[in-house]
């Protein structure tokens, strides 16, 4: 997908985005964590986390809600930025973080994480397919390989706050 492509994509989601962020902090978890995605190809009830991080360049804590799986306890999130040619910025700073937490509902709590590779990536990535469908097309649509993050919660932490 072409970055022209992808800005009016964000551009249209931004606000969707921004007010879900908000509900999802605003009420302690207890909203947001499942979504109506369905105008967008997904589903009428598709699970959505906070995920937590630390800018790389900024160093200031940041908070992105993304869709999610889970798969035998760990959970599964997509660095598609909707098919873009790079990757999204959450992906990168996860990278290089060195703190990393998320929250499900009204759970939080401090992760490690992983990228799966091979066989074990083309399962999980069948996976996440079926839990939000647009991600055959995003893929479809670059030419990078979309990169699959999986978490494992370590300890339980505060629910997230603005």
């Amino acid at each position: 997908m072409s970055d022209e492509s992808m800005a009016v994509i964000a551009a249209a989601r931004r606000d969707w985005k921004t007010e879900h962020l908000e509900s999802y902090l605003g009420s302690g978890g207890t909203q947001g964590h499942i979504v109506n995605v369905s105008d967008i190809g997904g589903h009428p009830f598709t699970t959505t986390l906070l995920l937590r991080y630390t800018g790389r360049k900024s160093g200031r804590t940041i908070i992105t809600p993304l869709i999610y799986g889970d798969i035998g306890g760990e959970v599964v999130i997509v660095a598609s930025k909707g098919g873009a040619d790079h990757h999204p910025a959450w992906y990168l700073n996860v990278r290089e973080s060195q703190e990393l937490s998320f929250q499900i509902a009204t759970q939080a709590f401090r992760a490690s994480w992983r990228e799966p590779e091979a066989v074990e990536r083309a399962r999980v990535w069948d996976f996440m397919t079926g839990v939000f469908p647009p991600y055959v097309s995003y893929q479809a649509s670059t030419s990078r390989e979309i990169p699959l993050v999986m978490m494992t919660a370590l300890e339980p932490i505060e629910r997230f706050t603005a």
